[in-house]
């Protein structure tokens, strides 16, 4: 899956220790476009963290993952993104459909293709 928008906020990078050895973890906000715009918090992973620099006002899209589990009863949704594309080439990647007129019915045909 893919999603695109404007990266508004970079959360802390995160660090630590763990039984195959140090992880890394950066969190960043991304605001998608449209009529109500939607904030979705992604994470970059590893050695992504450093192919992927994103900037606070850059515009891309990100290829994610989504992932939910469960810990004593309640559960955690994490959206990871693999891959990252930014600027013009985050618009050519877009696979998200926008409402523009190629998608409305063509009004000047008078029929429609109804099969009732």
């Amino acid at each position: 899956m893919e999603i695109t928008g404007t990266v508004v906020s970079l959360l802390a990078l995160q660090t630590g220790q763990g039984k195959n050895g140090v992880w890394k973890k950066q969190e960043f906000i991304l605001e998608t476009p449209g009529q109500f715009p939607k904030k979705v918090c992604l994470s970059l992973w590893g050695e992504k963290v450093d192919e992927n620099r994103i900037n606070v006002g850059e515009k891309i899209t990100a290829s994610i993952n989504i992932e939910s589990r469960e810990y004593n009863g309640r559960w955690y949704t994490d959206v990871r993104a693999w891959k990252i594309a930014k600027g013009a080439a985050a618009q050519q990647t877009s696979g998200a459909p926008s409402m523009d007129a190629s998608f409305a019915p063509d009004a000047s045909s008078g029929s429609d293709d109804l099969p009732f």
